[in-house]
């Protein structure tokens, strides 16, 4: 139990320390994959609906606008300036959304109360999946709706830039679950089980894909610092990041010959994965 904390604490000050740039420095991710997750949800005008590590509204803000004001939209999240920023924003746009501190793992909410559920890249993240999608069912009403996105594979032109912080990863970073390569986030199968295990019925997958482009090296670092990446540079000694640092921008740099735009980037796979209570 006291490691599952340290785990989550550790997340939630990462967070807390991307939260001001998070998803605000030019590069298209999360907001195009959220907008494919709640498109595919198909939230209703009236529902009630939550977003379980809504980060900063990429999913939220656009499930609350299509529920309407007569429904209600929650985001939830681990981070406290992830929450404060966001409520912010959706005060902002004149949407009217809760956003809440809370633990994706073991939310703390009231259950059979929403009709849909989003989570977008979160699910690999946590300390135990199955038993997180065990808890976000007993919150959805009977036929209540669950989508989750999980990342896939990237182009294989990237493999150089990730394997320069290989070294400095622990094993289960290594191994597990935002590579798309390893444990049940390595298929669309391995997935549909973990909801299917879960007590989800009616699972399925549908795939997509999104350009990912930076500007340049210094774009991409930026980048970096802004999403949970940032843990990564964090795992990497002060006195090598400068060294670090250099070799993945040369490695960031050679992937402009491999993409037909010239630019830096990568192209990702996402599976976005669907259920009912």
């Amino acid at each position: 139990m006291v490691a599952l904390m340290d785990q989550r604490e550790r997340v939630a000050a990462v967070f807390d320390r991307a939260a001001e740039t998070y998803d605000r420095v030019g590069v298209d991710l999360f907001q195009p994959i959220a907008a494919r997750l709640v498109e595919e949800l198909g939230p209703k005008v009236g529902e009630r609906v939550i977003d379980i590590g809504c980060g900063r509204g990429a999913a939220l803000l656009p499930l609350a606008a299509a529920v309407g004001p007569t429904g209600r939209a929650i985001g939830l999240d681990l981070a406290p300036q992830m929450v404060a920023a966001t409520a912010s924003e959706a005060a902002q746009a004149g949407l009217a959304v809760e956003v809440v501190l809370g633990d994706a793992q073991e939310p703390d909410l009231p259950i059979g109360s929403f009709d849909g559920l989003t989570s977008s890249l979160v699910l690999f993240f946590l300390p135990d999946p199955g038993a997180a999608l065990r808890a976000w069912r007993s919150l959805l009403v009977d036929r209540g709706r669950i989508a989750v996105s999980t990342f896939a594979s990237h182009s294989a032109a990237w493999e150089p830039v990730d394997a320069v912080f290989d070294p400095y990863l622990p094993p289960g970073m290594r191994e597990a679950r935002t590579s798309g390569e390893q444990g049940p986030f390595a298929s669309d199968e391995g997935v549909e089980l973990l909801l299917s295990d879960a007590g989800f019925t009616d699972v399925r997958t549908v795939r997509g894909s999104v350009p990912v482009r930076f500007d340049s090296a210094e774009h991409w670092y930026r980048w970096t610092m802004s999403t949970g990446q940032r843990f990564m540079w964090e795992l990497v000694p002060e006195a090598e990041r400068a060294a670090v640092r250099a070799s993945a921008s040369e490695a960031v740099e050679d992937t402009r010959r491999h993409n037909a735009d010239g630019r830096i980037g990568f192209d990702q796979e996402v599976r976005y994965t669907f259920g009912r209570r």
